[in-house]
């Protein structure tokens, strides 16, 4: 991929600067009104009002050669139909509009303006890892980005991002806390704009627990084998250590494809231990690799909530249950899917906070700004965005959850982590760790 690294930078919330929808609304109101003529939906009065469906969208890459996040629409559309059979939001429909980004930067921006045509009021629990060319559209409408999943550190600046998770900066922190144990290090990760992110915010991590950085191993996003980096990981990882070294692949979808060349090459080497973030590797990956006879016994591996065996996600599974079932997009271990739930849950308080006044994608944006907490049911702590948090230094002004679970591979199943980086429930805040990162 070419283009510029994206750096990080702090950022000042203006609220003078809640985007031109505001202006362009006002104006539009009064040409409507003294022209006493027939004017659509005016832009930053999304959504309409009185009885019309509640338009969001949700968008996600889909059919691509790299990563692919189909269950995070789908998942929308669940939740949409659970909500519309139980009488609605306050007696009105919630509509679901889909995108597919096709992981470019000409698709990202294409479905931020079908967003703005649209007039949606949010987009909410979506991916995409091209923030550059979908944030100027969608701030140019005043439209709210609600529980992206934290793909790129931009998520973490925007003044109309509210993010529900702490993104790749926690999840790569924890996971070098989590390894400060191992020898040597070797992080094998994409050439990309948002790979270029992530040994950083490893180190991060690493720096906190008082170990050296890790090698940093460049690897193609859509590469059929990895062959090469697979033998130069090892090797850096096994070179000189007098401890057990560790191996982290972060390539998205095409960890398991890494691992196939990984297998073969370990036969070679010490032995070594894996550590790596949910995204890249989950429950069916695990079981297909071997299970507890397979590569991934005893790694690391972190993530932003509690495994999906835990109580806490029984809401979400009924409602897949109950209306999408059988649609094997939607995996409730998924990442994406755990994400596009949570956000639909912020909307839900969100809509419910607005009541029966008008939904539009300004009075959405407001009622997030002015102070509104939202409980998940314990699935994260409570969320609010106040204008600057407290990773405002480190370039993360939004980021308002920091927390990290820790899991480790038992006997071939993911199971929270009781001792270690997680502490006794597998769960510990970032936040002091990333306040220390030398992001700048």
């Amino acid at each position: 991929m070419t283009g510029r690294r994206r750096t990080f930078r702090t950022f000042l919330h203006s609220p003078l600067r809640p985007g031109r929808a505001t202006a362009l609304t006002a104006g539009a109101v009064a040409l409507c009104a003294s022209l006493t003529a027939g004017c659509g939906v005016i832009p930053g009065a999304t959504g309409g009002s009185g009885d019309d469906p509640i338009k969001v969208m949700t968008w996600a890459p889909q059919d691509t050669g790299t990563t692919n996040k189909p269950g995070m629409p789908a998942m929308a559309y669940a939740y949409a139909k659970w909500i519309n059979a139980h009488g609605g939001v306050n007696g009105r429909k919630l509509k679901v509009l889909t995108c597919n980004d096709h992981n470019d930067s000409v698709g990202a921006a294409k479905c931020a303006r079908y967003a703005a045509d649209e007039n949606v009021v949010a987009v909410v629990g979506s991916y995409s890892q091209f923030t550059d060319s979908y944030s100027a559209p969608l701030e140019g409408a005043g439209i709210p980005y609600i529980g992206g999943y934290g793909v790129t550190n931009d998520e973490f600046t925007g003044q109309l991002s509210y993010p529900v998770n702490g993104g790749q900066p926690a999840l790569l922190a924890g996971l070098g806390k989590a390894l400060s144990t191992c020898g040597n290090i070797s992080l094998v990760r994409p050439d990309t704009i948002a790979g270029d992110e992530l040994p950083v915010l490893l180190g991060s991590g690493l720096k906190a627990g008082g170990h050296a950085k890790a090698d940093d191993q460049l690897a193609a996003e859509d590469s059929t084998e990895y062959v090469d980096q697979a033998d130069r990981a090892l090797r850096s990882a096994t070179t000189g250590a007098t401890k057990k070294g560790c191996v982290v692949p972060a390539l998205g979808d095409h960890t398991d494809t890494f691992m196939d060349s990984f297998r073969r090459a370990r036969e070679n080497f010490p032995a070594v231990r894996l550590g790596t973030v949910l995204g890249s590797v989950d429950q069916t990956v695990i079981n297909a690799t071997g299970g507890a006879s397979g590569p991934y016994e005893g790694a690391y591996i972190t993530g932003w909530y509690p495994p999906a065996s835990d109580a806490r996600w029984d809401q979400m599974k009924k409602v897949i249950n109950e209306e999408a079932f059988g649609d094997n997009r939607i995996d409730p271990a998924d990442a994406g899917v755990q994400t596009t739930w949570i956000a639909y849950t912020v909307l839900k308080a969100v809509l419910d906070k607005i009541g029966s006044g008008d939904v539009t994608a300004d009075s959405v944006r407001h009622t997030l700004d002015g102070g509104l907490q939202v409980s998940t049911g314990g699935l994260t702590p409570p969320l609010r965005w106040p204008y600057s948090g407290k990773l405002a230094s480190v370039g993360f002004p939004r980021m308002v959850n920091a927390d990290v679970t820790l899991q480790v591979v038992q006997d071939g199943k993911l199971v929270a982590a009781r001792r270690g980086v997680g502490g006794l429930n597998g769960t510990t805040d970032m936040t002091q760790t990333l306040e220390s990162a030398d992001v700048q």
